[in-house]
């Protein structure tokens, strides 16, 4: 049972380095993941490997099934998620192939992605005020430290609904508000990772300036420069992943604890049954 999961955005399709690999198509109530979970060995652990946008990028950030993705690794017993995606920088001194481990998330989709368990029948509120695991976060970073890369500890991602890419006045505007990076996918994933008590770390690969800089972006350049990115989180990934210490539960694993609003004596118990990976635990 795989108790890591990384979930692989733009570039990164495949996890080098594991071994006895299977595929495993998992059923959710939210209908298919983006793509079968790859579970292979990576040293003695056993490591689950999910590409975001599917093999082949077939998914826009919008169309992300990502409560199927969640779910899924839930169900396999997923305690760890190390997220990997691609931004742009909002500020000078975080430069493209450069990494971030950002710490906060800024929410800027329209609402047109479904971004929570709860429904009708059962509702709850889970505290997503870090929204990373600052446990996780840590050993992200420091695998980072190990290999050589340039990477930033900590730091805003916002969040932006897609798939064009921001107008310069509003890539101006989020610089106003301090934001340090900007991508698409991180909603609602990072949400709906905290509802399923799984602990979740983002790896933050820059890709360009956006376009608030004076330095023209190019589509090579970007390719480029995410190429040699994908190059360097394998690299984290290599590092990281064999040796992460998960005896220690962390509080991630209880934030639905004190979550649930429904009376037990009330609650519709077909969406618990539905739910039963999410939050079977706090009615058995």
């Amino acid at each position: 049972m795989p108790e890591i999961a990384v979930i692989g955005g733009s570039g990164l399709y495949n996890l080098e380095g594991l071994t006895d690999i299977r595929e495993e198509k998992v059923e959710t109530p939210f209908g298919a993941p983006s793509d079968s979970v790859m579970i292979g060995k990576m040293g003695d652990r056993e490591i689950a490997f999910l590409p975001r946008h599917g093999r082949g990028h077939l998914y826009l950030p919008s169309e992300v099934p990502y409560k199927a993705n969640i779910y899924a690794l839930k169900k396999l017993g997923v305690k760890y998620i190390v997220a990997v995606t691609a931004v742009g920088s909002l500020k000078e001194g975080i430069k493209p192939g450069e990494f971030v481990i950002p710490d906060q998330i800024f929410d800027r989709t329209k609402g047109i992605r479904p971004s929570t368990f709860f429904e009708k029948g059962l509702v709850g509120h889970v505290a997503v005020a870090d929204p990373y695991c600052k446990e996780l976060s840590v050993e992200v970073y420091k695998a980072a430290v190990e290999t050589g890369v340039d990477v930033h500890k900590g730091g805003t991602y916002v969040c932006i609904e897609g798939p064009t890419f921001s107008t310069r006045a509003e890539s101006h505007s989020y610089r106003h508000f301090g934001f340090d990076i900007i991508g698409m996918t991180g909603i609602p994933e990072a949400k709906l990772a905290r509802e399923a008590e799984i602990a979740y770390a983002n790896i933050s690969l820059v890709t360009d300036y956006d376009v608030w800089h004076t330095e023209d972006v190019s589509v090579e350049v970007v390719l480029k420069t995410m190429s040699e990115n994908i190059s360097k989180a394998k690299k984290i990934l290599e590092a990281l992943l064999p040796k992460l210490n998960i005896k220690k539960e962390c509080s991630c694993h209880t934030a639905a604890k004190y979550a649930i609003q429904t009376s037990k004596n009330t609650v519709d118990k077909n969406i618990v049954k539905k739910l039963e990976h999410i939050v079977g635990k706090y009615f058995n």
